[in-house]
């Protein structure tokens, strides 16, 4: 099990894992013997809130083992009360050293947004008003507002969650903002 891992181990280990992704020389776990092990607790090394896009995979993308990422998936990234206590989970109970928030290329909920000329009705239209920021600081540019928006869900994070915030603050988690890139497989880090 993974244990006591620093963020800067945590971040090796998931670019470690994301070149063998890329190159498609994944290593072969036994997941069998990995859910025995388990039963005692999980103790992942890094939270990751994604999309729900059923192309960005984490376990996948960085090639890791059940157990080792505590993962959080919304459409567009997006976070409210439930997934932010999700996160907290991670960060504080878990103790995991990472906290990625990873968006993507192509991502539809952002593109959506970009491209949307009338309001949308319901629970959709919630995700919409959430990705507006980002979309309208850009002026709608989709590659460009994928990354702002993720910088709009790190500050509603720190904005939100005490919790979070201040375990980025006493160095206890490190907040990351990343990009997969679904042409390649290839994981960048912006910030």
């Amino acid at each position: 099990m993974v244990r006591n891992m620093n963020s800067e181990e945590a971040m090796e280990r998931l670019k470690e894992g994301n070149a063998r992704f890329v190159t498609g020389e994944r290593k072969e776990y036994d997941f069998v013997a990995r859910r025995k092990e388990l039963l005692a607790g999980q103790h992942p090394f890094a939270t990751i809130l994604t999309c729900s896009d059923s192309r960005v995979r984490p376990e996948y993308i960085f090639d890791s083992n059940i157990g080792e990422i505590f993962n959080i998936e919304t459409a567009g990234n997006v976070v409210d009360e439930v997934s932010l206590g999700s996160i907290e989970y991670g960060v504080e109970h878990l103790k995991t050293p990472v906290l990625m928030i990873l968006g993507h290329t192509d991502c539809g909920a952002v593109t959506a947004c970009c491209k949307l000329e009338d309001e949308l009705a319901g629970n959709l239209g919630e995700i919409m008003k959430k990705i507006e920021p980002a979309a309208l600081k850009t002026q709608k540019k989709i590659d460009d507002a994928i990354d702002e928006n993720m910088k709009c869900v790190k500050e509603c994070i720190l904005q939100n969650s005490p919790v979070v915030k201040k375990a980025a603050e006493d160095g206890q988690v490190k907040i990351v903002l990343a990009k997969y890139i679904l042409e390649t497989g290839e994981v960048k880090v912006l910030e």
